[in-house]
């Protein structure tokens, strides 16, 4: 018995530069059109027998605009930030260049007072790990770091791949597998 989950990326809640660490911004009018002209595509993974979503507004208000009527899922909370949330990486940088540059370098790092990089990849990997294994279908709504963290352990990638892997809005990856033996699916 093996289980398919299919992560999809919350939409936007800001442009690209106005990102900011750990946000927990509702979808901004762009995201909000983005869903409708993705719906299409995506509404048919809502027939998952189980359908989750991460705490922020974005990703439940993604789930919900697509129909799955998600349950929240507080282990797919987004990487935590401590000091630097809501910070854009700009002002950080800006402010802690070194700390910055210890984060992107060491994954067991956190200069912001937070979550390691490698303890988040593993604390998503964790979630993995315990779906059911039912040959179900299982979709979650969440921040694209968390996607990416999926990815990454999934896959078994060194942490640093994290920063190589880029997940855009309303993206989507299908896992399948058991837990800590997973594939990654490619859909045509």
């Amino acid at each position: 018995m093996s289980v398919r989950v299919s992560l999809v990326a919350a939409a936007r809640s800001s442009s690209l530069l106005g990102e900011r660490f750990d946000d927990d911004r509702p979808l901004d009018e762009a995201g909000w059109h983005a869903v409708q002209f993705a719906a299409p595509a995506l509404i048919p993974l809502g027939a998952a027998e189980l359908r989750y979503c991460s705490p922020t507004a974005r990703s439940r208000a993604t789930g919900e605009a697509l129909g799955f009527a998600p349950l929240v899922q507080p282990a797919l909370r987004d990487c935590d930030m401590g000091r630097w949330r809501g910070c854009t990486l700009s002002d950080v940088t800006a402010r802690e260049p070194a700390a910055v540059n210890a984060w992107l370098t060491d994954p067991r790092s956190a200069p912001h007072g937070g979550e390691p990089l490698l303890a988040f990849i593993s604390r998503i990997g964790g979630w993995l790990d315990t779906r059911p294994a039912c040959d179900g279908a299982i979709v979650a709504v969440a921040e694209p770091a968390v996607v990416r963290a999926a990815l990454v352990y999934a896959l078994n990638a060194p942490p640093s791949t994290y920063w190589n892997v880029d997940v855009r809005p309303l993206s989507t990856i299908t896992l399948t597998g058991l837990p800590r033996r997973w594939s990654l699916r490619l859909e045509t």
